[in-house]
C-alpha cells in the first residue's frame, strides 16, 4: 500500500494514499473555489440583499430553499459516515471521532433547520443559488463524513484527546459556533422587529428590510457571522487533521484533508459575498460606519 506522510504537529505520522476518486474530489474541491472566487467579485449572487425583482419561476422561497440546499451537507455526511467508503475493516467510532461528528451534525441542525424556522421571514432567492448549495453542499458533507472514518483520520485521531491541540480546536469551534448564532441573532432581530412595525418591503419582490446591524463584533465588521464560521470551521480542521504540506501547490492537493478544504473553500467563497456585502452597506446607508471593515477586524 501507498503511503504520504503528515504532520500532526508534533510528528510525522504516515497515512495510506486515497483512491484515485475520493484524491480527484479533493484536488478539484480545492481548485474550484480559487476560479469561482474571483468570478463572484464581477457579479451580484442573486439572493439576500440582491435577491432578484422580478416573478418568474426560477424564483423560489427563501427559507423553504435554503432549508434543502442545507440538508444536503448532514445526509450525504451521514451516508459516507456509514458506509465508510475508504475503511478496509469498518469498526466502531473512537471517542475523537463521535466528538467531530457530532459537532459537524450540530452546526447543521442549526443552520439547515433550526436557524431557517427562527427567521421570520427572508427573501426570495433565484434557483441557480440552491442548485449551487447542493453543489458544495454534497461533495463537502461526502468528503467529511469519508474522511473521519478513513485510515488517515483513525491515526490522526489516535491519541487526540491528549493533544492541546485538538481540544483548542475544539474551543475554538464553540466560540465560532456561539459567536455565529450571535450575530445571526442580531441580524434576525432586525428583521422580527420591522416584521412587528410593518416595515418589510412593499415592494413585489419580497425583499427584506434591512436596517444597520450592531453590537459586538458589528463594531468593527460587517459581516461577523462569517468570521466567525471561519473560526468555527478552523478550529474543527485544527482538531481533526493534520496541516498540510506547503512545499508546493501539489504537495499542499496531495495532503490536504477535507476539514481543511472545507476552511479553504469557505473563505473563498463567502470573502467576496462579504466585499460585495459591505460595498452594498455603504451604498444603502451613507451614515453607515466609516471604520468598519468587511469581514476581518482592522483588516480586510
Amino acid at each position: 500500500m501507498e503511503y504520504v506522510w503528515l504532520y500532526d504537529g508534533e510528528q510525522q505520522i504516515p497515512c495510506p494514499a486515497l483512491p484515485n476518486a475520493n484524491s480527484a474530489a479533493r484536488k478539484w474541491f480545492f481548485l474550484i473555489p480559487t476560479i469561482v472566487c474571483p468570478v463572484q467579485l464581477l457579479i451580484d449572487a442573486p439572493f439576500g440583499k440582491f435577491a432578484p425583482s422580478n416573478e418568474s419561476i426560477f424564483v423560489v422561497d427563501g427559507i423553504k430553499s435554503w432549508i434543502v440546499m442545507e440538508l444536503v451537507s448532514p445526509v450525504t455526511f451521514i451516508a459516507a459516515l456509514y458506509s465508510a467508503p475508504l475503511s478496509t475493516s469498518p469498526s466502531a467510532l473512537s471517542i475523537p471521532q463521535i466528538i467531530l461528528a457530532g459537532l459537524f451534525l450540530f452546526h447543521y441542525l442549526n443552520r439547515a433547520i433550526l436557524s431557517p424556522l427562527r427567521t421570520p421571514s427572508r427573501s426570495k432567492s433565484h434557483i441557480i443559488v440552491s442548485l449551487s448549495g447542493v453543489t458544495f453542499n454534497l461533495p463537502n458533507g461526502a468528503l467529511m463524513g469519508t474522511y473521519l472514518t478513513s485510515p488517515s483520520a483513525t491515526a490522526f485521531l489516535a491519541g487526540a484527546l491528549s493533544r492541546p491541540s485538538f481540544w483548542a480546536g475544539i474551543l475554538l469551534w464553540a466560540a465560532g459556533f456561539a459567536g455565529n448564532i450571535l450575530h445571526d441573532e442580531v441580524l434576525l432581530n432586525i428583521r422580527r422587529n420591522a416584521t412587528a412595525k410593518g416595515k418589510r418591503n412593499e415592494n413585489q419582490a419580497g425583499k427584506e428590510h434591512y436596517a444597520i446591524p450592531r453590537g459586538y463584533l458589528y463594531r468593527y465588521i460587517s459581516y461577523p457571522n462569517y468570521f466567525c464560521e471561519w473560526l468555527e470551521w478552523f478550529g474543527y480542521a485544527l482538531a481533526a487533521a493534520p496541516f498540510p504540506a506547503f512545499m508546493s501547490l501539489s504537495a499542499t492537493m496531495q495532503t490536504i484533508q477535507p476539514p481543511w478544504l472545507f476552511i479553504w473553500a469557505e473563505v473563498l467563497l463567502m470573502i467576496s459575498r462579504a466585499y460585495k456585502g459591505h460595498q452594498w452597506y455603504h451604498k444603502k446607508f451613507p451614515e453607515y460606519p466609516k471604520e468598519r471593515k468587511a469581514v476581518v477586524p482592522f483588516i480586510l
